[in-house]
């Protein structure tokens, strides 16, 4: 096998990439056990030195239509002070979650809202993974209180407000594309205002 081979491929590599660029099973399984390449997850490697999380590049590539939501974007958006368990993920409510070595939570949101206020972030130069903006996350911590408590909703929207330029009328603007929500989050918004 050739040094060329391995060199040619990205940084983050899966199984049927190294295939397709003519590493056998044999040579790559050699280079990981040499430490040539590391091991990110079940047919998914990367070159050494890498440093991007690998839990989230597992899911991403497992699973491209992945969101990051409820605490751990609230995490991300530092709307929150709690560390979850496990990353929560939001997938169309018509895919099936992928197995993953990652710990998830994996959600199944309804189609037709679940590119509202979804955007990517950065997982390594090449790959990206999604999340929902902070007023699309708020939302759902409301939406989905009776599965995380209404303590966490109330603390995401009230750090939200303290953050210089959020405006309340946009956070009841996203608030209409989940009309269950709204009336919760209206009232908490007239109480803190």
């Amino acid at each position: 096998m050739s040094a060329k081979a391995i060199t040619g491929l990205q940084e983050v590599f899966t199984h049927a990439d190294a295939r397709h660029a003519g590493i056998s099973d044999r040579d790559l399984y050699r280079m990981r056990d040499r430490g040539d390449i590391d091991r990110i997850a079940r047919g998914i490697y990367a070159h050494p030195g890498f440093e991007a999380d690998p839990d989230l590049v597992e899911i991403a590539i497992r699973a491209p239509k992945a969101t990051l939501c409820l605490t751990s974007a609230l995490a991300y958006h530092d709307l929150t002070d709690d560390i979850p368990l496990a990353i929560n993920v939001a997938l169309p409510r018509s895919q099936r979650p992928p197995k993953t070595e990652a710990p998830v939570t994996w959600h199944r949101f309804d189609s037709d809202t679940f590119d509202v206020g979804r955007t990517t972030t950065p997982v390594t130069d090449r790959l990206a993974i999604g999340i929902y903006s902070p007023t699309r996350t708020i939302v759902d911590a409301y939406r989905l209180r009776h599965l995380y408590g209404t303590d966490q909703a109330l603390e995401a929207l009230k750090r939200w407000l303290r953050i210089g330029g959020n405006q309340p009328a946009a956070l009841l603007e996203m608030a209409s594309r989940f009309p269950k929500s709204a009336p919760a989050i209206r009232l908490t918004l007239q109480t803190l205002l």
